[in-house]
């Protein structure tokens, strides 16, 4: 190598000299391996688990609400329209505006773990998460009394338990998972750390 290669220095070396800290060292590493990210799939995850939360609730309202309760599993699971100011399963009817308040900083974590987001299975519970709260949300904005403080559709209402909706079966879900990939030790990033 020329005296003057040696000055300026390969890319390569440069990088090297740059991380000769272990923690840079281990940084590049872990990004060389975490591969591409994977916000298409909490995109399209969120979007299918919205999409079927609306649906589902513009059918009920239509078909359903004011009328009887619909058996599908005799008493044991029963299709029943209620409207919820409160959190998931009717949980804090006074606090509307609270849980709207929730749900868009949801949103906002969700956005700003997008961009670093590189493990397929965290997409997936983050799309659910997503797409839950977005559910949820377009009740509480457009469903009277209006003002973010819309009151949700339930329709979902096994025996001895409370009325949800696909929304809230959506963060549930996605809720769980995230929970397991923690206990896991797999990070959003797709780096994995043992405790």
């Amino acid at each position: 190598m020329t005296e003057a290669e040696q000055a300026i220095g390969t890319p390569d070396a440069g990088k090297a000299e740059e991380g000769a800290g272990p923690s840079a060292a281990g940084a590049d590493d872990a990004a060389a391996g975490r591969g591409k990210r994977h916000v298409g799939v909490l995109l399209t995850v969120a979007a299918l688990a919205y999409l079927i939360d609306l649906v589902s609730k513009l059918a009920v309202v239509a078909k359903l609400e004011h009328h009887a309760p619909v058996e599908v599993i005799g008493t044991w699971l029963q299709f029943e329209v209620i409207r919820n100011r409160g959190a998931a399963f009717g949980f804090g009817e006074a606090m509307t505006i609270v849980f709207t308040v929730i749900a868009v900083g949801v949103i906002v974590v969700i956005a700003r773990l997008a961009r670093k987001l590189h493990s397929l299975p965290w997409a997936i519970a983050l799309g659910l998460l997503l797409g839950g709260a977005f559910g949820n949300l377009t009740d509480r904005i457009f469903r009277a009394p209006g003002d973010f403080q819309g009151a949700v559709v339930d329709f979902i209402a096994p025996s001895h338990f409370a009325v949800f909706n696909l929304a809230d079966s959506a963060i549930v879900c996605g809720g769980f998972l995230i929970v397991i990939l923690s206990f896991r030790g797999l990070d959003p990033d797709g780096t994995v750390h043992k405790d």
